[in-house]
């Protein structure tokens, strides 16, 4: 979420400063694109270390014999599969979790872009009383 106490993307009241609806409406919509965002980073992690684990499983196979059979699990069971077919089964887990991982990319690109448009905006009426910068943890 924005920094600061309030609730309302840390803006900090000041007696001549008026808050039009549409002002609101784009505090709003910043903070919502911000949760938005915050909620496709920790995605993006998950599908990055899913991504990693295949990778891993891609390496430990490289290492086995060629005529070992391979417990690989689908759905909810472990079907034995040679070594070939576990491999393409690998390779098009990793293509499809690549295709997750830029979909979501590009999604957080999108919201970054809507935002810094909103941040401008509401910086330049409300300068230093309006607080959108996200807090470090």
């Amino acid at each position: 979420m924005a920094g600061g106490k309030n609730a309302q993307a840390g803006f900090q009241p000041d007696s001549d400063v008026h808050i039009t609806y549409e002002d609101q409406q784009k505090i709003n919509k910043f903070a919502r694109q911000n949760a938005k965002l915050e909620d496709y980073k920790e995605e993006l992690k998950i599908k990055q270390n899913e991504l990693k684990n295949l990778e891993d499983a891609a390496d430990e196979l490289a290492l086995m014999d060629d005529d070992v059979t391979i417990p690989y699990y689908i759905g909810e069971v472990f079907v034995h599969q040679d070594l070939e077919k576990t491999q393409n089964h690998l390779d098009d887990a990793k293509e499809k979790k690549k295709a997750e991982i830029a979909g979501l990319e590009n999604k957080c690109t999108d919201l970054k872009t809507i935002m810094t448009e909103l941040k401008t905006q509401l910086y330049a009426k409300f300068g230093s009383r309006i607080n959108l910068e996200a807090e470090e943890d």
